[in-house]
């Protein structure tokens, strides 16, 4: 992927916060390290990853994958509800798991086809998949090179410290996202690397 990060890192560097990420960031940034070309498998990863720190879902989805370890998707599926709660996934999450396979076990569907709006459309059809997880299905499994969450709180979090705002809205955020366009993704991934290791503009400045 570093050749479609490269040209992003030079669009981007006309910004001086995220010029600074990027020096601070660039060579730590994977954009590939969470694909999966099972659909379902990185759907149900991002589920895991819903409202919990980072940490946290590293530790589930660690133990998540020794647990489906050379196991089919039909596998996955007939795990007894209690065995997935038994490491760290909630009631909720393993019932939206189960959902994610059920519904890829139905359907096939080329999402490379798809606008960034069709694919969250189909995918928010499944109980348990939000705007987010689609979202950050479209970042990670499907590289798409101009998405923002605007309801990732870390992205907002990352936004407010790196460039002293007190307040992130619809405004703030369409004013910083046209500013980054075509390559929102990028600019995501290394907001994620700076609030992940509380690295920030504006405090070194």
């Amino acid at each position: 992927m570093q050749n479609k990060i490269e040209p992003a890192y030079r669009h981007l560097s006309k910004d001086k916060v995220m010029s600074f990420l990027i020096q601070k960031f660039k060579d730590k940034i994977e954009w590939g390290n969470r694909y999966n070309s099972n659909y379902a498998l990185s759907i149900a990863n991002l589920i895991i990853e819903q409202q919990i720190s980072f940490k946290a879902a590293i530790t589930v989805k660690k133990r998540f994958s020794e647990l489906i370890i050379n196991k089919t998707n039909n596998e996955i599926i007939n795990i007894p509800d209690n065995k997935l709660q038994s490491i760290g996934i909630s009631f909720k999450k393993t019932e939206y798991i189960k959902n994610v396979f059920n519904f890829f076990k139905m359907k096939s569907i080329d999402f490379e086809q798809k606008s960034n709006k069709e694919v969250i459309d189909y995918l928010v059809t499944i109980k348990g998949v939000g705007e987010w997880t689609a979202q950050m299905f479209l970042i990670f499994n499907l590289f798409r090179q101009d998405v923002f969450s605007p309801k990732d709180l870390a992205l907002i979090n990352s936004i407010k410290k790196n460039y002293s705002l007190d307040v992130v809205g619809k405004i703030e955020i369409e004013r910083l996202t046209k500013k980054w366009t075509p390559y929102n993704s990028i600019a995501c991934l290394l907001l994620w690397e700076s609030v992940e290791n509380q690295v920030f503009y504006n405090k070194v400045n």
